[in-house]
């Protein structure tokens, strides 16, 4: 595992790292040598999708029959959920994704997180959240969407906008995949 000294070290340059780390597999970086480490740092869309439909399925379905939740009510929280994905999006990509950092190790960080979509745009395998970082993430953005609807004593509408933000990940997804993956008719 020659990656991890490499953190250690602040002289490190991201350049360096960049080339040393192209795969033989054009458009694709091997950011791992360990291979089982590589293999949970990709995914196909349908996966991501497989993962994540049953979840909305059951959260909506728990909002109307276990949280007597009205359709009505069920959709336009459902739909409030969509559009603040957007919103978070835009505010996680800007200021955390595409952060200016100044120092090395910031550098790096930045990289490993967001650097690889923009060295190798035509990586398919690489263009969603794998599984395991997805399911960590999706995992804390819920409780913080619970606990903080919670603070206006409305914990319940959690179950019903969280499947909401979770369409809108997924449908960025897939148009960020189709931008980057499908080979466009015209140029």
């Amino acid at each position: 595992m020659r990656f991890l000294p490499r953190f250690a070290n602040l002289q490190w340059n991201i350049n360096i790292y960049m080339k040393s780390t192209r795969s033989i597999i054009k458009d694709q970086a091997q950011l791992f040598k360990n291979h089982y480490l590589e293999y949970l740092t990709r995914t196909h869309p349908l996966v991501i999708w497989g993962m994540y439909l049953p979840i909305i399925a059951l959260m909506l379905y728990y909002s109307n029959a276990r949280l007597e939740m009205s359709i009505l009510t069920i959709a336009l929280t459902f739909v409030g959920g969509m559009i603040f994905w957007s919103l978070f999006e835009y505010l996680i990509h800007r200021f955390a994704f595409h952060y200016f950092a100044e120092s090395e190790k910031a550098k790096k960080i930045v990289y490993i997180i967001h650097g690889n979509p923009h060295e190798y745009p035509r990586d398919k395998e690489r263009l969603f959240m794998p599984p395991v970082r997805a399911l960590f993430w999706h995992r804390q953005y819920f409780a913080l969407i619970w606990l903080v609807s919670g603070l206006f004593g409305a914990s319940n509408y959690a179950f019903a906008f969280f499947p909401g933000f979770m369409l809108g990940y997924l449908i960025y997804g897939s148009m960020h995949y189709a931008i980057h993956a499908w080979t466009r008719p015209f140029k």
